[in-house]
């Protein structure tokens, strides 16, 4: 890897990182002030800084006093999505504002530099490399700014006052001083390289408008319990991962952070996955957020609209259904985790699962008032008219393993919970239409065969997948889905047998990876966040709400120092792993806090 010539060697972990974003797209901040992830325009798009997959001359930026390592301290201020680093040296104290804000037309990224003690040297130094790090635009000064092109990409950087500013190592530096009370701001926008500079943002009325747009919106949360600063600080990463233009949600803003460090479990999860569906709306509406429930709800309607047998598990920020995946092989991948993928052929995959998901989503939907759309109803008797006849077939299942199709416990329960919840609705408006008899009898044959098949009496535990002697962390789910009561004996023994098989350190990991035939992918990955919070969820219904709570609360202690959670999560070496920050673990955090503490503050 290249050393740095502009700062002493920080070589980043997952956790070191901080998020920006304007709902469209978002930016990674490390501890040492350096961007090292940002896709423009879109979550989707080519990154313009990649170093987070590779090293600086990959693209970064880093703003900080000069010669200083990591920041003092970060945090976001209260309630937005607007990051403070702060830095003391033997000169002062230095503060850089991170932001990206709420576009009109063109994306902008704001840094504000401002002294707060003595007088701080601080040096810029900004590499643009398009498409994934791998394009060195052309640079020049236009309009008294610096302006970079290439192929369809142009950004401008401007500062406010003008600083001294020069190219150097195809990198463009600029380093100036600053006192007690003196600020220097830059802006970063993007437009298409073939149309005109976008008007001009002032830096400090963004900043003014974007902590009154992100505090006003905080304010909406009903949630009033132990933990609200983890649980708004999670809705507003919620948020920040919207695409606003359609109410999509990503999983995350990244690519390809490793499962495994070193591994090639290396995956792209900037795309809306159908498997969220449910845990979505049940967290936005539970939290009071009716608005973005029914943007997601709309968004789903549309991505799924079509013949039933083509719903894919995942979709693009607009329902966009090809997502090809490839690999950039000159990115070395995080800390050496190759290879780096874009896309993800997961799309392809049956998950019958989602059929169940989709349907549970639109149920409650229907059942917690939110404005109902004419063709809802018809959806759900499509998906269903699919689903009385494809529900027998195998799947790759909830995790989209990748060593063949299996009859996955869970894909047949949500089967289940599809059959259910469409006899329910029909139950309760049966002016709407539909198979009645033949959804309660196919309820009735999935609920028997998983009972029969998907159990293994001997250890009392319901299994993996039929005849397998594995676990699954989604296990967990089926006293949550109403597949069976929370004190059955079936259930109970399944969250023991899950919590002391997949269990690491107290947290859980979705499944075994001993067995390499499951999912066709060598090496191991972390305990995974969701399904840990799961567990928590779990032994609250069976009445060990102590256990619970004690276990959500080392999770809460997980999040890093301003409030993120990561997909997965190392005991040995206290690291995060996979995609950050991540949507599912998030989500787990809400939910799993409203089911804990949701009678002492939740509306």
């Amino acid at each position: 890897m290249h050393k740095s010539v502009e700062s002493p060697a920080f070589s980043a972990s997952i956790e070191d990182y901080a998020l920006i974003g304007d709902q469209q797209s978002a930016a990674l901040v490390a501890r040492d002030g350096s961007i090292d992830w940002l896709c423009l325009p879109r979550f989707d798009s080519p990154a313009c800084f990649a170093a987070l997959l590779g090293d600086e001359h990959n693209g970064k930026w880093r703003i900080a006093p000069k010669g200083a390592g990591p920041c003092t301290r970060r945090a976001y201020r209260t309630d937005s999505l607007v990051l403070d680093s702060e830095w003391d040296t033997p000169d002062g104290t230095l503060r850089v504002t991170d932001l990206m804000p709420q576009r009109d037309a063109a994306p902008d990224l704001v840094r504000i530099v401002e002294g707060l003690r003595g007088r701080v040297t601080v040096h810029s130094a900004i590499r643009l490399r398009f498409d994934y790090g791998s394009i060195v635009p052309w640079m020049r000064r236009a309009e008294g700014h610096r302006v970079a092109v290439a192929g369809p990409d142009a950004m401008w950087l401007r500062s406010e006052p003008a600083v001294r500013t020069w190219g150097e190592d195809f990198c463009t530096h600029s380093e100036f001083t600053v006192g007690e009370g003196e600020k220097v701001a830059f802006v970063l926008t993007w437009h298409p390289s073939h149309q005109p500079r976008p008007p001009l943002l002032d830096p400090y009325e963004s900043l003014h408008g974007s902590l009154a747009q992100w505090r006003e919106w905080a304010s909406q949360c009903r949630y009033d319990g132990p933990f609200r600063d983890a649980v708004v600080r999670s809705l507003i990463t919620l948020k920040a991962l919207t695409y606003a233009p359609t109410g999509g949600i990503v999983a995350a803003p990244t690519t390809s952070l490793p499962e495994q460090l070193g591994g090639i479990r290396n995956w792209d999860y900037r795309y809306c996955w159908l498997r969220d569906s449910t845990l979505t709306l049940d967290a936005l509406l539970s939290a009071g957020y009716h608005e973005e429930a029914a943007d997601w709800r709309d968004w789903l309607l549309r991505a799924v609209a079509g013949d039933p047998a083509d719903l894919q598990i995942m979709y693009g920020l607009s329902g966009e259904r090809r997502l090809p995946e490839f690999e950039l092989p000159w990115l070395p991948g995080f800390r050496g985790s190759a290879p780096v993928r874009i896309g993800n052929d997961a799309a392809k995959q049956l998950q019958l699962d989602v059929y169940g998901e989709v349907i549970d989503s639109l149920s409650l939907a229907r059942c917690s008032g939110l404005p109902a759309k004419p063709h809802m109803w018809q959806v759900q008797r499509a998906l269903m008219d699919f689903l009385l006849s494809a529900w027998r077939q195998p799947d790759e299942g909830l995790w989209e393993v990748r060593g063949g199709r299996r009859h996955f416990v869970y894909s047949k329960v949500m089967a289940w919970v599809a059959a259910d919840r469409a006899v329910r609705t029909l139950e309760n408006e049966p002016q709407l239409g539909g198979d009645l008899a033949g959804w309660r009898a196919m309820r009735d044959e999935v609920h028997r065969e998983v009972c029969e098949r998907g159990y293994d009496a001997e250890r009392n535990t319901f299994t993996q997948f039929y005849g397998s002697r594995g676990l699954d962390a989604s296990l967990l789910l089926i006293p949550r889905v109403g597949f069976l009561p929370p004190d059955d004996p079936r259930v109970i023994g399944t969250v023991d047998a899950v919590r002391e098989e997949l269990g690491r350190d107290g947290f859980v990991r979705r499944y075994s990876t001993d067995a390499a035939e499951v999912d066709g992918l060598p090496g191991d990955e972390g305990t995974f966040l969701v399904c840990s919070f799961w567990l928590a969820d779990a032994l609250h219904r069976l009445g060990r709400t102590d256990e619970a709570r004690a276990l959500f609360e080392r999770l809460v202690g997980l999040c890093n120092d301003v409030g993120l959670l990561a997909e997965e999560y190392d005991p040995a070496s206290d690291r995060f792993l996979g995609n950050f920050p991540q949507a599912f673990s998030h989500l787990g955090l809400v939910s799993t806090a409203l089911a804990l503490f949701g009678d002492q503050g939740a509306g």
